[in-house]
């Protein structure tokens, strides 16, 4: 009997990349012959920062179960972005290519600022920490030696950190106590945990410390200093208990908590050295303009652009699906603001909603009117990123090839030309 949709599905997600590859062949096949549904047309609507399973995504999903979903929902261009890794790059290009779908591949990190070094950025309470990406990547696989030794280095410092981090938390959690190779690296397929994963782990070993719910309700209004009532509410969300995990013991304030300095994470220029030596493009990050380094657009995209960064990216669920009224006019203002400056100076924009914590969407809504005044910036900028990747697989001819270089006397030319390239249909 053959598996339904649903089982297909669910291997998607398999830690097993042949599994991965078996399950969504499978589904293409099933798709073109009508047996699993398809949308009728493309949806003028884009995602290029989905989080996988290979750093963190709430929901447990692959490059190639994210790309299946775009290709569901009908989206004209899907991008993943997963931290200090290219694990996933591979992945999404391939399912790109078997479900006919833009595809296009990031990383981000964090980076020091020299320039903004005594002002938070887009780290909360972290001065001079940015935020940063690289997109446009084409493999996984990275050019040469010092190229990985970078790489290499970016994991390496995020697991010491991890490591410090559990060996402080695990002293205020006793007796529930995570080891890292037990209890926290099997969660990924690659040992690249977060501290989303580390939250899981404690939760999961709670439980099992103490199956009865009046004394893992006690331990937990203890350690998080929570209420009963509150407690409760955490006991029958998970989610909502990990993340006040997180925010209790590993965000600013908490027993795990290190304050980050000039040599906690690579120069920002590093990074994009390393990011065009893959043939990327450099990306800024942008969080919501309230912050002191953010308050100043034109500054913060003139030192980007000094620093070597040719686009930028935004999450725009943050700036406009706010409940309170005037928090969100705002934050509409300064995106409006942002992509203003963005335009500009030329830099392609890349969004998209993260996916790296519960609750957040598949994929903005494009027809909500707030975004009515910068949909058409987004969509172009996903088109001309689209068009990067697009020509460098095919003729060497990235956004920042050589060729591309000296051909494009202005910015401006160039991302015409990606843009028409990227709008092609797969």
């Amino acid at each position: 009997m053959a598996d339904s949709i649903a089982t297909l599905e669910h291997r998607l997600d398999d830690f097993s990349a042949e599994a991965r590859r078996a399950a969504l062949g499978e589904l293409a096949d099933r798709q073109k012959r009508g047996d699993a549904r398809a949308p009728s047309e493309e949806r003028p609507w884009v995602n290029l920062h989905c989080h996988t399973f290979f750093s963190y995504n709430a929901q447990g999903w692959s490059p190639s179960r994210i790309a299946w979903q775009a290709r569901q929902t009908g989206l004209a261009a899907l991008g993943i972005v997963d931290f200090d890794v290219l694990d996933g790059v591979d992945e999404i290009h391939a399912a790109g290519r078997l479900l006919a779908l833009r595809s296009v591949a990031g990383m981000e990190t964090r980076a020091f600022m020299e320039e903004l070094a005594a002002a938070v950025i887009n780290s909360p309470g972290e001065p001079g920490i940015t935020y940063h990406m690289g997109t446009g990547f084409l493999r996984s696989r990275v050019r040469d030696a010092e190229q990985q030794r970078f790489l290499d280095a970016l994991k390496a410092s995020a697991q010491k950190r991890n490591l410090e981090l559990i060996a402080k938390v695990n002293a205020h959690l006793r007796p529930v106590e995570v080891d890292d190779a037990r209890d926290v690296l099997p969660l990924t397929p690659r040992g690249n945990a977060t501290e989303r994963h580390i939250c899981a782990a404690y939760d999961r070993l709670a439980r099992a410390r103490f199956p009865a719910e009046r004394e893992l309700a006690a331990f937990w209004s203890d350690k998080l200093g929570c209420e009963a009532a509150r407690t409760a509410q955490l006991l029958a969300d998970p989610a909502k208990l990990q993340g006040e995990i997180r925010a209790k013991t590993m965000k600013k304030g908490g027993v795990g908590y290190t304050q980050p300095n000039s040599g906690s994470f690579p120069r920002l220029a590093d990074v994009n050295r390393f990011v065009r030596g893959e043939g990327a493009i450099p990306t800024l990050t942008w969080l919501d303009g309230t912050s002191e380094g953010e308050a100043d657009p034109e500054k913060l995209v003139d030192l980007h652009l000094r620093a070597g960064a040719v686009a930028a990216n935004i999450i725009p669920d943050r700036n406009w699906n706010l409940r309170d009224a005037a928090e969100k006019q705002r934050k509409l203002a300064k995106l409006y603001e942002f992509v203003e400056v963005a335009n500009r100076h030329q830099l392609p924009l890349s969004v998209g909603t993260e996916m790296n914590a519960p609750g957040l969407k598949f994929v903005d809504d494009f027809d909500a009117p707030e975004l009515a005044p910068v949909r058409a910036s987004f969509l172009r900028g996903a088109f001309i990123l689209a068009g990067h990747t697009r020509l460098a697989f095919q003729e060497d001819r990235g956004y920042l090839s050589p060729w591309s270089l000296e051909k494009f006397k202005s910015a401006r030319e160039r991302n015409d030309y990606y843009e028409e390239a990227g709008r092609s249909p797969c």
